[in-house]
């Protein structure tokens, strides 16, 4: 009997560090994919997400706008910092994230700006 219950607790653990081994992996993988997306984003845009504490997908998520446009963003934002303000029984954390969103959008955007203007100026110069 003892040997038996020995056996499935042996088994058990197997399976249980199989089971940690390949997670580990995954995430390992997950990682290094995520740490390739960022080198391939620019240097700015991932200041820019440092700086906010936000990623460019994130605030996009949370302003539900899948195009950089001015206006969508604006729309969407005062959309959504109305509903949440906490006078009509919203809640200011979201209204606070609502508010970074558009920051984080914002500077994405000049980011962009700045990055075609440079590019226009080269190809002016050659």
């Amino acid at each position: 009997m003892a040997k038996y219950l020995a056996q499935i607790i042996v088994m058990g653990a197997q399976v249980v560090g199989r089971a940690f081994a390949r997670a580990l992996q995954q995430e390992y993988a997950a990682s290094q994919a995520a740490a390739r997306a960022r080198s391939r984003t620019g240097q700015q845009s991932a200041a820019a997400s440092s700086i906010t504490g936000m990623s460019l997908q994130e605030a996009q998520q949370i302003l539900n706008v899948s195009t950089l446009t001015p206006e969508e963003i604006q729309k969407n934002y005062e959309h959504l910092f109305k509903v949440n303000d906490k006078s009509v029984g919203g809640s200011f954390y979201l209204q606070s994230k609502v508010v970074r969103a558009k920051e984080r959008l914002e500077e994405e955007l000049s980011i962009h700006s700045q990055e075609q203007k440079q590019r226009s100026q080269q190809n002016t110069e050659t």
